[in-house]
Formats: structure tokens, sequence, C-alpha cells
């Protein structure tokens, strides 16, 4: 593929793990319309929690997240009682009538807590929301917080999925993006979560970071893959240093460009797939006997701020500073200052920020955007009959699109659309094509590949 080509296809696109995109979110949407939203919901319909935890106590300058360096423990325990008045809150408007299916710890670092504070949050959980046993529980890990106190807490708060980020075991790769993370001391958390019965693992690996080769990756990844992880998530490092002030301590010279960013993408690929892994979506792999892999081939594949998911709840509850919910009405996303954050919830009130809610048109679009996303394609007989006029003007928006296409990216079969094989890693690019609100706004967003 030439540079040209493949400059134009990589050029800047949201990740759509949301639709409409963050960026678009407005203050009209306040405490006031999410608690009615929360009350709304239907007695039995299943929910998924994300709880953020915004602290780090290393601050990795690659992180794109929501989240702030402390050396210090105080500022994390009044966050958290902040965080269980939410929870009270916020189980109180939804009702126990409405069962959970999924709960995931993210951040910053969600294993700094203490033992005894990561034990409260999830009794916290489990005294406002229905939490049957069972229930999926993935906590995102950083090795260097753990201990085995830390590893007991998390069995004893029922953690069946553990995710630990590897982004590159290379020294030269890790200095350069502040990541100090060995090998043996993955491997060491990797056999502590399965000694307590947790049954599924997920490492993330990064391309596109600064010093890294097609030889330095191929290194981490043969490194990656003698740990056996459940599931690979293989991201592009998103380099916005206009959104994330501390990614300007990394040298932009040092980062390789879109050839070799593509490269690495393709080689990484090849590697985890010849290690019988299976290609879910466009950048998670997975074991064939994996929920991702069955979701996938059985059409059920869904995507969210977390990524590619089997989560079907009807609803999702964003906890936390800065956490995002999605509700049937629309999207919902909390004040990301821990300060502000905390005195919302003191004041007694929820701590929303801003949010969006749906229009016919933006299900309809939402709907095309997730499917391309997870399968390459979509129906449009299914577009038309799910989501009538909106799905009609959205249908002879694709037919004109792969009328018009001229690099192969989107094609008409019959009453299908796909994205061929070879197109897919540009699949953020053709999503692109269907958001509405990119094209009217300002937002800058990181290359699509």
């Amino acid at each position: 593929m030439s540079v040209r080509l493949l400059s134009k296809l990589a050029a800047p696109a949201p990740r759509y793990t949301s639709y409409p995109t963050a960026p678009h979110f407005h203050a009209g949407i306040d405490a006031a319309v999410y608690r009615g939203w929360l009350e709304e919901l239907p007695d039995g319909a299943s929910l998924s929690l994300y709880l953020h935890i915004p602290y780090c106590d290393r601050l990795c300058w690659f992180c794109a997240c929501h989240t702030k360096q402390t050396l210090s423990y105080a500022p994390v325990q009044r966050y958290l009682e902040a965080l269980k008045r939410e929870i009270a809150t916020v189980g109180a408007a939804v009702g126990r009538r409405r069962m959970v299916s999924a709960v995931h710890f993210g951040g910053g670092s969600p294993t700094l807590l203490r033992a005894d504070d990561m034990v409260a949050l999830s009794e916290a959980l489990s005294s406002s929301f229905e939490i049957p046993v069972g229930c999926e529980i993935s906590v995102e890990i950083d090795p260097s917080d753990m201990d085995e106190a830390r590893f007991d807490a998390l069995a004893r708060a029922g953690m069946t999925r553990a995710s630990l980020g590897v982004q590159d075991f290379e020294p030269a790769v890790q200095k350069a993006i502040n990541r100090m993370q060995s090998y043996e001391q993955t491997r060491w958390a990797v056999e502590s979560v399965r000694e307590r019965g947790v049954a599924s693992v997920n490492l993330d690996v990064l391309y596109g970071l600064p010093h890294q080769t097609e030889a330095t990756l191929t290194r981490t990844l043969e490194q990656v893959l003698t740990l056996s992880p459940d599931r690979i998530a293989l991201f592009g490092y998103a380099h916005v240093p206009w959104f994330k002030k501390h990614q300007t301590m990394i040298d932009e010279a040092a980062l390789p460009d879109i050839a070799a960013r593509y490269g690495q993408a393709q080689l990484a690929a090849r590697l985890v797939q010849a290690a019988g892994y299976v290609p879910v979506g466009l950048d998670h792999f997975s074991k064939p006997s994996d929920g991702l892999a069955q979701a996938c081939v059985e059409g059920r594949l869904r995507r969210n701020f977390q990524g590619y998911t089997v989560d079907e709840a009807d609803a999702l509850i964003g906890l936390g500073a800065s956490a995002v919910g999605r509700l049937p009405q629309g999207y919902v996303q909390n004040l990301s200052a821990t300060g502000q954050y905390e005195r919302a919830l003191v004041e007694g009130g929820l701590a929303v920020a801003r949010g969006i809610g749906f229009t016919p048109e933006d299900r309809a679009r939402s709907f095309v955007i997730e499917r391309l996303m997870c399968d390459f394609g979509f129906s449009g007989v299914e577009l038309r009959d799910r989501f009538g006029p909106a799905g009609k003007v959205i249908l002879r928006e694709a037919q004109d699109l792969a009328a018009m296409d001229e690099d192969g990216l989107f094609l008409r079969q019959g009453d299908n659309f796909v994205v061929p094989q070879e197109a897919r890693p540009f699949v953020r690019n053709v999503a692109a094509r269907f958001d509405t609100y990119l094209r009217n706004g300002q937002a800058r967003h990181s290359q699509a590949i």
C-alpha cells in the first residue's frame, strides 16, 4: 500500500466506543435529567456497572485516561467516601428490581486501593444493587500495585476477569513511556489471579510507541504468548498531547511514522493469530473458546467505553469521576475533576456534568457504526426495518457511499454492506462516514491506525 493512500486512510477518527462520541455531550443533560432516566428503567432491566478510580501512584506518559498521580492515600480515601455516596444514591434511584450482569473496575489504577478498601467498595455495591452469584466482575490490574493481600481482596470481591496492561516489555520503550514493568512481574500477577480461581485473563499490548520496532514488538508478543492469556487487546498508541499534557513528555521524533505503525499492527496480528487466537473486531484477539470469539461468530459482539464486550445489559451505569453511562435514553457523564465530583456527592445530589439524549437518527447511526466496528458490515434490511424513516435515510447514504467508494473500503453485497478483509484496519475511517456530528464538530482525534 502506498504511503499516500495509507496516510489518507489513517486520517484521525474517533475510536467509536460510543455514538454520538463524547466531544458532543453537552450540559443540557444534568442531574435532574439523569435521575429521571434512572427511575424510568423498567422492572427487570439488566444493568452493567463501571466504577472509575482516577488515581495512580505513577503517571504513565502514554496514558489518555482520566487519572492523576498521587503519592498520598488521603485523597483516595476522600474519593472513596464520595464514590460510596454515589453508589447509594444511584442504587436508590434504580431500585433493586434490576439485576446486575457485569461489574468493571477501571481507572486510573483500581488496584491502588488498599485491600480493605477493595472489599468495602465491593460490599457497598452489594448493599445498593442486586449482584447475583457468578456475575462477571472484571478488574484492571497494575502489577506494580499488587501484593498477596490485594490479590486475596479481589478474590473475595468475586473477580472473574483480570485485565493487565503490558504495553511493551522492551526496557528502552518502557523508559520512554515511564512504564517500567518486567515480564517476571507480569507473570507473577497472572499466576496469582489464576491461583485464586480467575478463569479469564486479558493482556493489553500497544504498538506505535516511541522507540518501538517490529523486532521489539515481536519479542514482547513472544513473551505475552507464553502467559497464555485468554484475550489480547492490541491497541495503537493514541498520541493526543493537546488533550493529555503529560504526553508532551514523549519524544515525538521517536514515534514510528504511519507506515511503521501499520507494519507493526499487521505483524502483531499475524503473530497472535499464528498462535491460535481469533480476531475479534478491530483490535482484540481471543482464544476460540472465549466468550468474545463466540459472540463474534454469533453476531452478538458489542462495543462500549471499555472496548469490545459480550455485555448486553439494558443500561450501563457509570460511577465515579468522569465515568460515562449509557441508558436507553442517552449518554451521561460525571464531573471529571475529583474535587467537584466529591462536593456534588457531599451535597447529596448526583455528579453529572453533561450528556446527550438520543434522537431516532442517533439510534440508527449508532447501530450502523457499532455493527461496522464489531462485524465489519451491516444489513440494509435490518437497518430499514428496525429504524423506519431514519434507517431509510442512512440506507440511501450507504448505497451512495458504496457506489462512490474509490479505495475499496466499503462494498455493497446484495442487501448487505461490508468492509472487505483487506480494508478492515481502516474501519474507523468507514464508520466516520456515517458520523454526522463529526462533519460539523471541531474535536481532534488520534490517527485511525
